[in-house]
């Protein structure tokens, strides 16, 4: 299965931001071939992506024939909505190269798209995982929760996991998360994520008929999301292009690095630099980040 790419897409780019840890559980990447396991349909699904030029080349590894209509239909959907392949970049980088903090950022880093995270429990369990701790532990404490309490399947001797489910993870304890190094509020946060959704309190599908305020507004009302987190899954699984985390520290770190401030900008001068990039907050965060 082949899927075209769009105008300003970098293979290489992209890999870049999903090899960020050698601890990432939910894909593996080997000479540049992105393997990943799928639940389509209650069947467990192992697909392999690479690069092919002006498309991706897709194919399963576990499957006795070929894959059914509706697997690739699914597995073609995920794979666009997970690299962002919807998003014409050519206005943003029109806006970037006449901005001074943005115009080297977009020339270097041409082709760099928002890797999104489609499913929305993922995303908001990995934003608190990410809390308050460094990269490189978020990702190790994930990789012990993903591993201790998701699914499964191996092919050729190797495991490939699936993030844990809603009704699994409201069920959980602390006797379950403080072993895997969690803080009582971590494990107090994921597990109220968990029962929100396991209740149909939340839902991917209700919210995407909100506006962005409104869906912002529900999601913050679950205990342990407040403003950043909701912009974060905002911005990676609704593909919100206003959507941006306004009190994050590695932004105001970019910002601060590239004006040569003496210190970080205040969340009021963040604003007032945002305001330039109306409609395109997520790309400019993303940018800028990738300048760190």
């Amino acid at each position: 299965m082949n899927i075209q790419l769009p105008e300003n897409f970098s293979y290489d780019l992209c890999l870049s931001f999903l090899k960020r840890s050698p601890r990432e559980v939910l894909h593996r990447i080997e000479d540049e071939t992105v393997t990943k396991a799928l639940s389509i349909n209650e069947q467990l699904v192992i697909f392999q992506i690479k690069n092919a030029d002006k498309y991706l080349n897709v194919d399963f590894l576990n499957l006795s024939g070929a894959a059914s209509v509706a697997i690739e239909n699914y597995t073609r959907a995920y794979i666009r909505e997970w690299f962002d392949l919807e998003t014409d970049l050519k206005p943003f980088y029109s806006l970037g190269l006449k901005d001074e903090l943005l115009k080297d950022l977009v020339k270097k880093y041409k082709g760099y798209r928002i890797i999104g995270q489609p499913d929305l429990f993922e995303s908001l369990v990995w934003a608190v995982l990410g809390q308050q701790i460094n990269l490189q532990f978020a990702y190790t404490l994930k990789q012990r929760f993903v591993e201790q309490f998701g699914e499964r399947v191996n092919h050729n001797g190797i495991d490939y996991f699936l993030f844990p489910q809603p009704k699994i993870v409201s069920q959980l304890t602390d006797t379950d998360l403080l072993p895997l190094q969690f803080s009582r509020q971590k494990s107090k946060y994921v597990k109220l994520i968990g029962e929100a959704f396991a209740n149909n309190a939340v839902s991917k599908e209700a919210l995407s008929k909100l506006s962005f305020d409104e869906a912002k507004m529900e999601l913050m009302k679950i205990k342990g999301i407040g403003n950043w987190t909701a912009n974060y899954a905002l911005m990676k699984t609704f593909r919100y292009p206003n959507a941006f985390p306004l009190e994050d520290a590695g932004l105001h770190n970019a910002i601060k690095n590239l004006k040569r401030m003496k210190k970080k900008p205040s969340p009021e001068q963040v604003k007032r630099i945002f305001k330039k990039y109306k409609g395109w907050e997520a790309y400019a965060t993303l940018y800028l980040w990738k300048s760190l």
